[in-house]
């Protein structure tokens, strides 16, 4: 609080100064809401990976990987699908912004120009209200109320935060509107020059992250290979399911007390008569591995022996790098199919398109 040692347009002046250095902060941060909202908004409208459900990302996320053909790619989203996907969030929103246009820029700017509009129509009209009113000793202090409720839906600007400022005896209020558009045009120049080195690190709240809760839902994993349950709930009723299954080697399965890794789906081994070790180290039929209690007894898994084209063509593409990585061989029991080996990368691509 400051006290005000001579009146007039000097005490009007310092008003002024001190109020809009209270706005400084709230304009900052309101600017940066306001942007990384309004990113969110023109990403999910314009870039096409975005424009569906979470199932249509997960397409985009499997063609870009198989165009990109980089294992460890593929082993960040194997491993951890839920931060891989927002990465690529992160990834295309920050192209999206920080392209040659500079859209990031462009989009602070529209920021701000309607948080300052807002802010100068909030003086005006604060101003209109209390000009004429002979009957208030006070007015700062109701020219105060009026201007922070103006102000609610633009910024948060609390009034208890001005109590020092209230009892200031201001009587050109007129005079009071000229010094505020002063005042306020030195916030407007700083940040304007902040703009022009802007980057995404400058957002409290991130654009990619509001983005990424419109692809929210379960993240369990199916315990045998690895996909992702396709409910569009977090903590929904019922059992985790998915449409396709994935061969087992993708969480490194192999046949019991040899090297030969797993190329079987679980869709199609809960049909057969094998059994799986469950992890009490007791030996469960896959026909009743619900018996095996959670995560298993979570899952409702259908037999079904239909497997994607993309996970057989993953697996002879990547053939060395499973090996290695899993410590066990396509021999035996887990011999590769010579037709998988003749599917092409655009086989694959063309049945992602349907």
């Amino acid at each position: 609080c400051f006290q005000i040692s001579c009146q007039g347009a000097t005490s009007i002046t310092t008003f002024a100064v001190f109020l809009c250095d209270k706005i400084a902060p709230a304009l900052h941060q309101a600017v940066y809401e306001r942007t990384a909202l309004a990113i969110a908004r023109d990403v999910l409208s314009k870039i096409p990976d975005f424009s569906g459900n979470r199932s249509s990302l997960e397409v985009c996320i499997l063609r870009y990987l198989a165009q990109e053909e980089n294992f460890e790619n593929f082993k960040k989203y194997l491993s951890c699908p839920g931060d891989f996907l927002q990465s690529y969030i992160e990834k295309r929103v920050e192209t999206y912004c920080l392209d040659k246009n500079r859209r990031l820029e462009k989009f602070l700017d529209d920021s701000l120009t309607r948080c300052y509009e807002s802010i100068q129509s909030a003086v005006f009209a604060s101003t209109n209200v209390v000009k004429d009113r002979k009957d208030r000793k006070d007015k700062i202090s109701l020219w105060l109320d009026e201007f922070c409720s103006a102000l609610g839906e633009v910024l948060s600007l609390p009034r208890r935060d001005l109590k020092g400022i209230e009892h200031q005896e201001v009587t050109d209020i007129e005079f009071l509107n000229n010094a505020m558009t002063e005042a306020l045009a030195p916030l407007h120049d700083q940040l304007k020059e902040e703009f022009a080195s802007a980057d995404m690190s400058s957002f409290e709240r991130q654009p990619h992250a509001i983005v990424a809760e419109q692809f929210a839902g379960c993240w369990q994993q199916c315990p045998f290979c690895g996909a992702v349950c396709t409910n569009t709930m977090q903590d929904h009723d019922g059992d985790h399911q998915l449409v396709f299954h994935r061969p087992q080697v993708l969480t490194g399965y192999k046949w019991h007390k040899t090297d030969h890794l797993v190329i079987d789906i679980c869709s199609s081994s809960v049909a057969s008569d094998c059994v799986f070790m469950s992890d009490g180290g007791t030996w469960i039929p896959y026909k009743r591995y619900r018996e095996a209690g959670p995560p298993y007894s979570t899952w409702k898994i259908s037999p079904d022996s239909s497997m994607q084209v993309y996970w057989k063509w993953f697996v002879s593409h990547f053939r060395t790098e499973l090996e290695k990585r899993y410590n066990g061989k396509f021999h035996g029991k887990g011999e590769i199919p010579a037709s998988w080996q003749g599917i092409t990368k655009q086989e694959v691509l063309d049945e992602l398109e349907k």
